[in-house]
């Protein structure tokens, strides 16, 4: 059995078939949140923005935000932390990310040891978006969460509904500061 704070790793081909819809539908039906993410910045770093789309059996929940400047990377981690944040209780998760750099930092290890190396990704490069990775990681540890891989730009329809959330918030007026980004 998988323990909380442990995620997984796979693929979602890039084809979100009928099949793959099903198996979301099953998942979601089983009790598992389902919860696609995206991430998207102008001229990055420049003004950015996050989508999110929450699936729990017959639910649906979109959220998005943006920064008037910050990077592509700090806005698909921001996905998954306002995602999980948006959780009532514990919950077993499955997170849907175009973003290997999520996906791989989480599934790899890469964030747990940068973490243990206190923030250091060898010896002569600190870890970047430290914050935001702090936060997923405990975030994690409370729920039981799956990490998966999905092609972006690739016809998958909760995808493409979170790229136009995050593109959308991006080109928001009046966009908050990401206290953040350095």
């Amino acid at each position: 059995m998988k323990q909380p704070g442990r995620p997984l790793a796979t693929q979602l081909p890039p084809d979100h078939s009928p099949q793959k819809a099903k198996e979301t539908k099953t998942a979601s039906a089983a009790g598992r949140v389902i919860i696609f993410t995206d991430g998207a910045c102008s001229h990055n770093p420049g003004p950015g923005g996050y989508g999110v789309v929450l699936l729990y059996k017959e639910h649906r929940k979109e959220l998005s935000g943006g920064f008037r400047r910050t990077t592509n990377n700090r806005m698909e981690l921001m996905a998954c932390l306002v995602g999980l944040q948006a959780l009532k209780r514990q919950s077993s998760v499955v997170v849907y990310s175009d973003s290997q750099y999520v996906v791989n930092g989480m599934t790899k290890g890469w964030a747990r040891k940068w973490r243990a190396n206190n923030w250091q990704r060898n010896e002569q490069a600190k870890a970047q978006n430290v914050d935001l990775w702090s936060q997923l990681l405990d975030l994690c540890e409370l729920h039981k969460v799956e990490f998966v891989w999905v092609k972006g730009h690739a016809g998958n329809p909760e995808n493409e509904c979170c790229d136009r959330l995050s593109t959308q918030a991006a080109r928001g007026k009046d966009l908050p500061t990401d206290s953040g980004f350095h």
